[in-house]
């Protein structure tokens, strides 16, 4: 009886090293499994980034000729303005300047119209 005691007992023993051992094996899996997430999950973000930036980049390239044509057309539209408006110094001035020295030099003397007048 004791020697089938003591073989029950290294039955147990080494079942007890087998369970050990698969428990060791499934964690050191579940840690392989997690590097393995942690690595695809940042190829991932890395491939996310990269079409990310592609587009951006494809519609900054877009948008940044409209800017340039939005920019010389207002450009041009300023010029043509400043054109017109110095025709127009250039057509007036004269008239102002008679306008300004005939209102400077022909004064008119006139009460006040707030002064009553006063009747003799």
């Amino acid at each position: 009886m004791a020697g089938q005691q003591s073989q029950s007992i290294q039955t147990l023993l080494e079942a007890e090293k087998e369970a050990a051992k698969v428990v060791q094996q499934a964690r050191q899996y579940r840690v392989q499994r997690l590097k393995d997430a942690r690595s695809e999950a940042a190829k991932e973000i890395e491939e996310y980034k990269k079409t990310k930036e592609a587009e951006f980049k494809a519609f900054e390239a877009s948008h940044t000729g409209n800017t340039q044509a939005v920019q010389a057309a207002i450009d041009r539209e300023t010029e043509a303005k400043q054109q017109e408006i110095r025709a127009q110094y250039e057509a007036n001035k004269d008239a102002v300047v008679k306008k300004l020295l005939d209102r400077v030099v022909l004064v008119k003397p006139e009460l006040h119209r707030n002064l009553k007048k006063v009747e003799a």
